[in-house]
C-alpha cells in the first residue's frame, strides 16, 4: 500500500469515528432533554401536559319518522361526559409513556455508540 492510500484511509477513519461519536452524543442528548421535559411536565408543570377540549354541545337530536326524539337524558350526558376524561386521562398517561420509552431507547443506544468510538479516538491519539 502506498504511503497516500494509507493516508486517505486514516483520514476516513477518523472522520467516520467522530462523526458515530458525534450521533452518539446527539442521541443522548436528545434522550436526556426529552426525560428532563418529561419529569418538568409530571412534577412541577403539571398543567403543561393537560389537553383542552372544547366542551361539545348535543346537537338537537333529529326526530325519527314516528315523530320521536332521542335526546340524551341528563344521566347519559354526565355518563359520556365522565368517559371521555376518563379517555382523555388514559390517552395522556400512554403519551408520557411512549416519551419516557422513546428517550430511554435514545440513550441506550447513544451511550454505547458515544462511548465506543470516542474510546477509540482516544485510544488513537494516545498512540
Amino acid at each position: 500500500m502506498t504511503m497516500e492510500k494509507m493516508e486517505r484511509k486514516e483520514i476516513i477513519r477518523v472522520i467516520y469515528l467522530y462523526l458515530f461519536s458525534f450521533v452518539g452524543l446527539v442521541l443522548i442528548t436528545v434522550g436526556m432533554v426529552r426525560l428532563v421535559d418529561l419529569g418538568l411536565k409530571v412534577y412541577i408543570f403539571k398543567k403543561a401536559d393537560q389537553v383542552l377540549i372544547y366542551p361539545e354541545y348535543p346537537y338537537p337530536a333529529k326526530p325519527a319518522p314516528d315523530g320521536t326524539t332521542n335526546e340524551l337524558t341528563p344521566e347519559e350526558r354526565g355518563r359520556l361526559k365522565q368517559e371521555q376524561l376518563e379517555y382523555q386521562t388514559k390517552q395522556q398517561e400512554a403519551e408520557k409513556e411512549r416519551t419516557a420509552a422513546n428517550a430511554l431507547a435514545m440513550i441506550i443506544v447513544g451511550a454505547p455508540l458515544f462511548l465506543y468510538h470516542w474510546r477509540t479516538v482516544q485510544k488513537d491519539k494516545r498512540s
